[in-house]
């Protein structure tokens, strides 16, 4: 809600300060007086299009506030500057902040319906809305917005998870092709070292056949061998010892001594017989041995390395493999999710379309109490079923209001063909009969009484108050019918001082009141007149209005410039 509106050299206007109040507030004057400017000024404060042309001549800058009442409670001061250069600031609580900024909090804060177009009616978005609060309908909303939210968070999860598993299909296949390599080989456990030794041993037969034979003919088989002669040592020992006892202790070993020479030319026998030098093997070895040094220069450097990597592959596949498992439960969850969001989605889209045709009816009264005899304001839902890429928190629909004010036009959308005072007519009669904004929201009406009169202005007044009830709502009007249903009444003028022209706002007293509705009724005060003019307000009252006293001077005025 609005309470206090400051505004400083924008257009005509030099100086203007208001206090609003709740209820009904209207704004009445001459046509040019400056209405508008008001009304500019806070269209400007909910992030209006402002230009060079709005400072009023000779000024630097046109400096617009406001002082609002929040939803939660809290004091909101809103101020914008606009230099005669054209540049613009924004203020939100004495900070700096953007015009977009502003456009959000405003759209929060205060609802235009007339010329400005400032207004959410012409935001398809809020058309489903309007329908559900219509209908009773804002429970199961919350259903399927509760149940969209779920779909879309096991969606996320699923996306999420498969993109990992995708991520990690190329590290299955490098894995893969890792295990496959190092299994084809097989290789075990210091193979490595052995089949070096056994290269070394197959390139160097020759070699090791010819010292095996030297060395076993030389204990066993030759003429001197030593096996042969050892004999003769130990008795020349024995013949020793009897002479000199410190040769005893050596003859102890001589069965051992003779038992070591006689399996070393065993082995150097059997050694020679079973040696294959062969090429062949050779080749066999050698290959083997390149297939490990591959193995160990991409896994190692040791044999053991490449063993342990093929290990820690097997454990990593395993991980893997249940990262696929996980993907097939998300799948399975996203799904019942999806049918739980249809569950809710599907009754409340039957139930839009019958709350709609009850609408329609009640709207079509309504407007012809409105002098709109002939509208039709119907909400045409897309063609049934969505695409999925299109459900959302709203449900499976999409609706758009379509309008048309004459017999026999054709229905189109309502925020492109109906005029400012027909919109405002319709905003009022949806606001009547459903409205999803919050109480104490501002309700701005201009044009509203285009084109009416009489019994029609009548209950346009009558529609005013009782949304005053709920809103702050400022109506400017140019009809008595009207002005006199309000809880606050300004009034709108303007004077040449000094050689230029300024507007001025004041604030009615009862008698100020009184002496307006006689203007606007026969364009003048006669005594006839404002008595007239006195039973009209007391006619739509019942009481003087609240908050009006005795008139303060003439004019009734209370110190409101």
């Amino acid at each position: 809600m609005i309470r206090y509106l400051s505004v400083r050299n924008l257009a005509i206007v030099e100086r203007i300060d208001v206090e609003l109040g709740a209820g009904l507030t209207v704004l009445t004057g001459e046509t040019g007086a400056g209405k508008s400017i008001v009304l500019g000024a806070l269209h400007l404060l909910v992030g209006g299009r402002a230009t060079a042309e709005l400072v009023r001549a000779g000024e630097d800058k046109a400096v617009v506030q406001a002082v609002l009442d929040a939803d939660d409670g809290r004091e909101v001061v809103l101020r914008r500057e606009v230099t005669a250069q054209g540049r613009n600031r924004v203020f939100i609580d004495d900070e700096l902040t953007t015009v977009g900024a502003l456009q959000a909090l405003g759209r929060q804060l205060v609802d235009f319906h007339g010329q400005h177009r400032q207004q959410t009616l012409l935001d398809q978005r809020t058309h489903l809305p309007l329908l559900d609060l219509h209908g009773g309908l804002a429970e199961q909303a919350s259903a399927v917005a509760a149940a969209h939210g779920a779909w879309r968070e096991a969606e996320a999860r699923l996306t999420q998870t498969r993109g990992r598993v995708e991520e990690r299909a190329e590290r299955v296949e490098l894995l893969t092709f890792q295990s496959r390599e190092i299994d084809d080989v097989a290789p075990l456990p210091g193979e490595d070292e052995e089949l070096a030794a056994a290269r070394t041993r197959l390139a160097n037969t020759e070699r090791l056949i010819t010292l095996c034979s030297d060395a076993y003919g030389a204990l066993y088989e030759q003429d001197a061998a030593v096996l042969a002669r050892l004999g003769h040592v130990w008795r020349r020992v024995e013949e020793l010892s009897e002479i000199d006892p410190a040769f005893a202790r050596h003859l102890a070993g001589r069965d051992a001594v003779g038992a070591q020479l006689e399996d070393l030319a065993f082995f150097l026998r059997s050694y020679a017989a079973g040696i294959d030098g062969s090429p062949e093997r050779l080749t066999e070895v050698e290959s083997r041995l390149a297939l490990l040094e591959r193995l160990k220069k991409k896994y190692g450097p040791q044999l053991q390395d490449v063993l342990d990597h093929r290990r820690r592959i097997a454990a990593e596949l395993d991980a893997l493999d249940g990262q696929a498992a996980e993907v097939e439960r998300l799948t399975a969850a996203a799904g019942r999710a999806r049918q739980a969001f249809l569950d809710v989605a599907a009754p409340l889209s039957e139930q839009r379309r019958r709350t709609a045709q009850a609408l329609r009816e009640q709207l079509a009264r309504v407007l012809a109490d409105l002098a709109m005899p002939h509208a039709c304001v119907q909400a045409r839902f897309a063609a049934a079923p969505l695409p999925t890429e299109r459900w959302s928190a709203r449900g499976i629909d999409d609706a758009e209001l379509y309008f048309s004010a004459n017999p026999g036009e054709e229905a189109r959308p309502l925020a492109r063909v109906a005029s400012g005072g027909e919109l405002s007519r319709v905003m009022l009669g949806l606001k009547t009969l459903a409205t999803t904004d919050r109480p104490g929201k501002t309700l701005i009406f201009d044009e509203v009484d285009a084109g009416i009169g009489g019994a029609v202005a009548d209950s346009v007044g009558r529609m005013l108050r009782t949304l005053g009830r709920r809103f702050q709502v400022v109506c400017v009007t140019h009809l008595p019918q009207i002005a006199a249903y309000a809880t606050s009444h300004h009034h709108v003028s303007k004077s040449v001082r000094d050689g230029r022209t300024a507007t001025s706002v004041e604030s009615l007293g009862e008698q100020g009141r009184v002496a307006e509705l006689a203007r606007l009724m026969t364009g003048g005060a006669s005594v006839a007149a404002r008595e007239g003019a006195r039973i009209l307000l007391q006619e739509k009252t019942g009481e003087s209005p609240p908050g009006y006293g005795a008139a303060r001077g003439s004019s009734g005025e209370e110190g409101v410039h």
